[in-house]
């Protein structure tokens, strides 16, 4: 069948009318240099600071440096796979990760993709890793308390939600266990904790998860890792991922822990990127900006006013030093961003005494507005009791024979105070067994305890309590409060008990 011109003409209009392909621009550049996990990319004028960069081979990059000629990205994978000559193109996205309730219970890397082997992450909502910290209006002061669960710092260095209180100290002196208990004790809770592990071991990673596993703490957890044989910015945008997960669930009203194990680690990251990238070193060759890199992450935990929720993020940021130097370039400039810090000895860890809290040089700066008035009336003469028996111990280390009484007396409670004070690793206790344990204390009753039965009395007391008066840890449990009539049955129950172990 013939087909007229006129009919040909008009299909072909008819076409050229229908069409109506997509039209997108893509900024797309080439890479002139790489090495060391740093791409030199020419080409990309649109290029945004933060943005990913698809460098095709399931492997991203992360534009750092936006020079007038040359683009510097970080690459976020396998390094090997890019060579001179690739094309890259800009996503047009800023780097962001997934969040919601379905990572809660789940391991993770900074790109939110599943480590754990439990399938995929089902979550469609995603936030930028960075973000402005919330400003002072949007604020409300610190009075609820984070329970640790660990009586010395619950009872002289208290944290509330919202704050920041650093855990310092050197090598295995017991800082990750302190974050690990904290986590442990809110089994049955409401606050969802998040821990994020930048530059540790897999081993070790792999045994935090195994042991909140077995405490029953994963339920309420998440775990966001970038162990130590992952890229450099990979442990850089680690902590932020974990933030920006965290300020999710704050967002909606939620109180959150986060844990920041270590920034130690994360500083050498960001110093290896950026000498890598060329940036200026300035002390200990740390870029200028190593202040700003941790002050802007620390400064997004804050607690919510109630228009905005009334929700909290609480950080625990973690710093390794060395030989206890906490004057140290990195030591002081988070201790000056925190809001007080534990610091953990070697000498005392060495000595036995765990935690090994050192507690003239630990302090909270919020203080007892972060505790409950159970604890505030149990604690109150705890810390001075202690840094006046640290003081005697100095003199007293040459021979007691010439002390009088009331001085052997200070050195004999602060002994006890001590052995007291001592907890086992992941064994927290509620918020009633302190009470019960720091009353003993507090109230002078056992100054003449002999050290070893220390441990079995807390043992029997708490047994006997439970037993005996549980009606007195139910009081303290829902009031947080001390009742005369529960000091009474109290100071009983610990004149009964020490009758029975103190012999």
């Amino acid at each position: 069948m013939a087909i007229r011109g006129q009919e040909i003409v008009s299909l072909i209009k008819r076409q050229i009318e229908e069409f109506a392909g997509d039209l997108t621009l893509v900024d797309v550049g080439t890479v002139v240099q790489v090495g060391d996990g740093i791409a030199s990319i020419q080409g990309l004028q649109g290029v945004r600071s933060n943005e990913l960069l698809d460098f095709g081979k399931d492997v991203l990059g992360l534009a750092l440096n936006l020079e007038a000629d040359l683009v510097g990205a970080a690459i976020l994978g396998d390094a090997n796979l890019i060579k001179e000559g690739d094309r890259v193109r800009s996503t047009g996205r800023i780097i962001e990760v997934p969040v919601g309730d379905a990572l809660i219970g789940r391991v993770v890397d900074p790109m939110g993709r599943p480590l754990d082997g439990k399938g995929p992450v089902n979550t469609q909502s995603t936030r930028a890793v960075e973000r402005v910290a919330p400003n002072v209006v949007v604020r409300q002061s610190v009075d609820t308390p984070v329970q640790t669960g660990i009586k010395a710092i619950d009872a002289m260095i208290p944290i509330g939600r919202g704050q920041r209180e650093l855990i310092i100290g050197d090598r295995s002196t017991g800082k990750t266990a302190i974050a690990l208990d904290t986590i442990i004790n809110q089994r049955g809770g409401d606050l969802i904790c998040i821990y994020v592990a930048i530059g540790q071991k897999q081993s070790k990673v792999a045994q935090v998860v195994t042991t909140l596993e077995s405490n029953g703490a994963m339920g309420h957890t998440i775990i966001v890792n970038a162990g130590a044989s992952d890229p450099a910015p990979m442990q850089y945008i680690a902590p932020y991922a974990g933030c920006a997960m965290a300020e999710e669930f704050m967002e909606q009203g939620k109180d959150v822990l986060i844990v920041y194990d270590d920034l130690t680690k994360h500083a050498w990251a960001y110093r290896q990127m950026s000498l890598l990238l060329r940036r200026p070193a300035g002390r200990e060759a740390y870029p200028g900006d190593i202040f700003y890199l941790h002050s802007r992450l620390l400064e997004r935990a804050a607690r919510l006013d109630e228009e905005r929720g009334g929700g909290s993020m609480t950080a625990l940021p973690i710093i390794e030093t060395q030989a206890g130097d906490v004057s140290a370039y990195i030591p002081t400039n988070v201790i000056s961003i925190t809001d007080g810090q534990i610091y953990l000895e070697p000498e005392l860890f060495n000595a036995g005494i765990r935690p090994a809290v050192n507690v003239g040089l630990s302090v909270s700066r919020v203080g007892g507005a972060a505790q409950t008035r159970a604890i505030r009336r149990v604690a109150g003469r705890l810390r001075l009791d202690l840094a006046q028996y640290r003081e005697l111990a100095t003199f007293a280390q040459f021979g007691t024979a010439d002390l009088d009484a009331a001085t052997r007396a200070q050195l004999t409670r602060g002994q006890v105070a001590i052995e007291m004070l001592k907890q086992p690793q992941y064994h927290p206790l509620s918020l009633a067994e302190e009470v019960v344990i720091l009353f003993a204390v507090n109230a002078g009753i056992i100054d003449d305890l002999p050290l070893e039965r220390c441990a079995d009395f807390q043992d029997q007391l708490l047994r006997f309590v439970s037993s005996t008066h549980p009606e007195v840890m139910q009081t303290i449990a829902e009031t947080g409060d001390l009742t005369p009539e529960v000091e009474e049955q109290l100071t009983q129950a610990v004149n009964n008990v020490k009758a029975t172990v103190g012999n």
